[in-house]
């Protein structure tokens, strides 16, 4: 047997190491992807306000008072008295004005903002939001909302027939609302500093605990993390770092998150996902379709002229059954591209797989959680 050359041997090696780093890298993600700060989180805002510019598509004032109300009152706030007359107008729409305030936003920021019709409106398109005040649950006022509404559907009536696409009642301005008060300083409040993961799981919590410690006994000589249960991490800032810098160099670490052996098969849709750990014990599959076809063609038969007879219908009914070819193969899955390549030596379509797995799992052969939506 003739040797390899040494060039041809070093270049396979390190084709083999880039090839196990390239590996290596796309399984591993940043400790920022997987995981927060507990304790920094958005705030939830909302208000109420007004609609207008709207083409004869907002509320009528006998099915929703309360836009006929809070059209006086805005109208009395510009200094034009209408109490006591009777608005008929249909270019205005009541709604509810929502927004997420994110940790550390600035005054004078802004935020996007959504808008829903809380009225019989059939439509927000070409409306424009007057300003509204947008309040969270301690009752204080965080931001203020005005602008023209993008509205993504749009529905037209005529007498007889009405076409719809999207949602007409329901809109959106990007950077519509400006932060008026800032939110409590939620880093300078936290005592005790714990990372939550967002996908709960024992061993992606060890891992991410163990790459901090790493990390830590090599540049300040101590362990600061420790992972208290299936979701935190608790840590212990070094003295010498401000919190924003050490939760900065914690974020930028990469580990390679760990996931539960599931199957999501989504039964309207046709879709399957399988995850990287579902192993297939040895099964024997086979599968067929069994189609029947009945045609019916009646004749009608006629008498014969002069005969006194009756014109009368025959039946004929025409069945025809066709029964697929049904394959059988050996599936065992050690990894997924091995369960893949078993399913698709028989040659299937997503519902025969879904049919297929319900079944596996049913023999007790999938190692995996099977989640059917």
């Amino acid at each position: 047997m003739q040797r390899m050359p040494r060039f041809l041997m070093a270049f396979a090696g390190a084709l083999a190491l880039a090839l196990g780093l390239a590996s290596v890298a796309e399984a591993a993600v940043r400790i920022k992807d997987i995981a927060g700060l507990q304790g920094i989180r958005d705030n939830q805002l909302v208000g109420y306000g007004l609609v207008i510019g709207l083409q004869g598509t907002g509320d009528s004032v006998r099915n929703s008072p309360f836009t006929g109300q809070a059209l006086q009152s805005m109208l009395d706030r510009l200094g034009v008295n209408v109490r006591s007359e009777t608005l008929r107008t249909r270019n205005v729409a009541a709604v509810i004005v929502t927004a997420d305030l994110p940790p550390f936003a600035g005054r004078g920021s802004r935020i996007d903002v959504n808008v829903a019709s809380l009225g019989d409106a059939t439509s927000l398109l070409g409306g424009t939001l007057v300003v509204t005040s947008l309040a969270g649950p301690d009752g204080q006022v965080y931001a203020l909302a005005q602008g023209r509404l993008n509205v993504s559907g749009f529905s037209i009536q005529g007498d007889a027939e009405r076409v719809t696409q999207g949602v007409a009642t329901a809109a959106r301005i990007p950077g519509g609302a400006l932060v008026e008060r800032l939110v409590p300083d939620q880093l300078a409040s936290l005592h005790v500093l714990s990372l939550e993961l967002r996908n709960p799981d024992f061993v992606t919590a060890a891992r991410v605990a163990g790459a901090i410690n790493a990390y830590t006994k090599k540049q300040y000589d101590m362990a600061a993390a420790f992972a208290t249960d299936h979701r935190t991490i608790s840590l212990t800032k070094p003295l010498q770092l401000s919190t924003a810098r050490f939760i900065a160099e914690i974020e930028r670490l990469s580990i390679e998150p760990d996931s539960p052996a599931r199957v999501v098969v989504d039964e309207r849709t046709g879709t399957v996902v399988i995850g990287r750990d579902v192993k297939v014990s040895t099964v024997a599959v086979t599968h067929g379709n069994l189609t029947v076809r009945v045609t019916e063609t009646p004749t009608v038969s006629q008498p014969e002229p002069f005969s006194n007879g009756e014109t009368v219908v025959t039946p004929r009914t025409t069945v025809d059954a066709v029964q697929g070819n049904g394959r059988l193969a050996i599936i065992q899955g050690a990894n997924l591209h091995t369960l893949v390549r078993g399913l698709n030596q028989i040659g299937l379509k997503p519902n025969g797989i879904i049919a297929i797995l319900q079944a596996i799992k049913t023999a007790g052969a999938l190692q995996a959680d099977l989640v059917v939506q």
